[in-house]
């Protein structure tokens, strides 16, 4: 008995017909399964400020002399002054990336010396660096900037020698702007 198509092809225009959209449709789903699968998620902010310590210790294997080292919080570079939850968290993932390549890391944060805003974090003022340094015994600091663009935001990280505030190492990336770096930005909520 023969087999019976699903829907009855009678003309071989219609046969060509349904063939080729059918070709369409699969090569579609095909396209777009291969695009899923080569769509990597953006990298994440840890995952950046890893990758920004590594380039600084590889720019300057050396650098490891000039521990220990002390962390500020990275601030708006419009406003060096003021700072957002997105600079206190760079600042700690920073200072954790520079300890895990070998950089010894100073916690301010147990000692009540460092000049900190409440609202700001642990700012460091030019003024005030020989006397953190010397109370923390910092051979160096690290420092950052950032910039909130359209699409990105745009981070500047350096470790800078206490003694005469030679840049000793840096390294720059930028992190997508969504909802949830938005939020980190939001000076308000802290």
């Amino acid at each position: 008995m023969p087999l019976m198509p699903f829907f009855p092809l009678r003309s071989r225009t219609a046969r060509f017909f349904a063939v080729g959209c059918l070709t369409l449709l699969l090569n579609a789903c095909a396209a777009l399964n291969q695009n899923s699968a080569d769509d990597e998620p953006a990298p994440d902010l840890s995952e950046l400020a890893h990758q920004a310590a590594e380039r600084i210790v590889a720019g300057n294997p050396d650098i490891t002399r000039y521990s220990p080292m002390i962390a500020a919080t990275f601030v708006d570079i419009d406003n060096l002054s003021e700072s957002s939850t997105f600079g206190r968290i760079s600042s700690e993932i920073m200072a954790s990336a520079l300890a895990s390549q070998g950089m010894q890391v100073r916690e301010v944060k147990m000692r009540d010396s460092m000049f900190i805003e409440e609202s700001v974090g642990e700012l460091i003022l030019s003024r005030q660096v020989q006397r953190l340094s010397a109370q923390h015994d910092a051979r160096s600091i690290l420092m950052g900037t950032y910039a909130q663009g359209q699409e990105f935001i745009y981070v500047s990280a350096r470790v800078v020698r206490t003694g005469d505030a030679m840049v000793l190492g840096t390294a720059d990336f930028r992190l997508p702007l969504n909802n949830n770096t938005r939020s980190l930005l939001d000076t308000g909520g802290w």
